[in-house]
């Protein structure tokens, strides 16, 4: 037993609820099982249960032993005072705890904990392939959406630690979030901390001048620290220099990788279609909430880079013509994992359930990712229907 897995059973009650008792040998029952936290404290929030007559709210532990309350120090920890119920597999502790336990063993059959350890030793792509057949078309729709839903909440959860790291200010988190999306893979930490340390408050000043936004971006992410061969750079160089030193600006220390990616895909192309971005919009997330149509959006995330780029990839490297525009796959995966995200977040933040349903059903407009996984998916859906 983990406790991933009794979270799991805990969350979704795969367990026989009925004539439930706890170790105070008192009725039990189950309400809510509350919400599953991926913070630090509590296992699960907000949950509710009746025990005897009196009917309980508050955060559920759980552990696999019950002992591993004092072993991880949680009597001490403020986080668990409002604690209502423990949970365990094995309940290996005499009543010295101020809340019930509920021993969840006896209750449990072993054919999910055998379910459990097959798909855990699968070798499969996808350890449940072999049962996909048996799921019909309406359930593996609801199960997608339910999915999608999910990830949204867990996404949301991070927008709000972002929230509380700036004040509350949401179009400085959409700045940073962007940011991270144009960094890809492999420079998405370094391009969120460049976003970091650039506030939109100085970014505005500058939005009309494409190369001092350009000088901005690169100076802060360190890539105009030597003298270089073509004007363009050298420009860039000296408004760097004197903007730094204007507005006191840190350098973000955050290492570009070039290597084993696609020239369309150098850090050096993203920054400069990222300055594009700024220099062509304004209060862009503002404009997001309040645009019905996602084409629209589409629109405004369809920039090309000033004309230097039209001729490199990287400072002092000239290479063929060819125009650095964004480019559609990453517009949609801008909107897949920035702009979606941000909208579900805020509208769930703030009660506006018609920006939820916006989010939902842009998301569900946009194609899939392109990564091994959703290909894999793909693949064995197309293969499993035919056959």
């Amino acid at each position: 037993m983990t406790e991933k897995l009794l979270q799991y059973i805990w969350q979704f009650q795969h367990f026989n609820n009925r004539n439930l008792v706890s170790n105070r040998a008192e009725p039990l029952q189950v309400i809510f099982a509350g919400n599953l936290n991926s913070n630090q404290g509590p296992d699960f929030l907000n949950a509710k249960i009746k025990t005897g007559d009196t009917t309980w709210a508050g955060n559920i532990e759980i552990h696999v032993k019950a002992s591993e309350w004092d072993a991880h120090g949680h009597s001490n920890d403020p986080n668990y005072r409002n604690i209502i119920l423990h949970v365990v597999w094995q309940n290996d502790l005499p009543d010295v705890l101020p809340f019930p336990t509920l021993e969840l063993q006896p209750h449990t059959a072993i054919t999910l904990l055998n379910r459990y350890d097959e798909l855990m030793h699968s070798a499969q792509f996808i350890p449940c392939q072999q049962h996909i057949r048996n799921v019909g078309g309406l359930s593996f729709t609801a199960w997608k959406e339910r999915l999608a839903v999910e990830r949204l909440q867990a996404r949301a959860q991070h927008i709000q630690e972002l929230l509380q790291k700036n004040n509350q200010h949401w179009e400085e988190v959409f700045w940073w979030m962007l940011a991270r999306n144009f960094g890809m893979k492999i420079n998405m930490g370094s391009f969120e901390r460049i976003a970091q340390s650039l506030p939109l408050t100085i970014l505005a000043r500058h939005k009309n001048q494409i190369h001092q936004l350009e000088a901005l971006l690169m100076g802060q992410a360190g890539l105009l620290d030597k003298i270089f061969e073509d004007d363009y750079p050298n420009l860039l160089r000296r408004e760097y220099q004197f903007l730094q030193k204007k507005y006191s600006l840190r350098k973000a220390h955050a290492p570009l990788y070039f290597l084993r990616m696609r020239p369309a895909n150098f850090p050096s192309i993203r920054l400069a279609q990222l300055a594009m971005l700024v220099h062509q919009s304004h209060h862009l997330f503002s404009i997001i909430k309040e645009n019905e149509s996602l084409r629209a959006v589409q629109e405004l995330l369809n920039v090309t880079a000033n004309d230097y780029w039209h001729y490199h990839y990287k400072f002092d490297e000239e290479t063929a013509f060819r125009q650095k525009n964004l480019g559609q796959q990453m517009i949609e995966n801008i909107c897949v994992n920035t702009i979606v995200p941000m909208l579900f977040a805020y509208g769930h933040f703030n009660k506006q359930t018609n920006l939820v349903q916006k989010a939902l059903a842009w998301l569900g407009e946009l194609s899939a990712e392109k990564n091994a996984i959703s290909q894999g998916f793909c693949l064995f859906r197309t293969h499993s229907l035919a056959t």
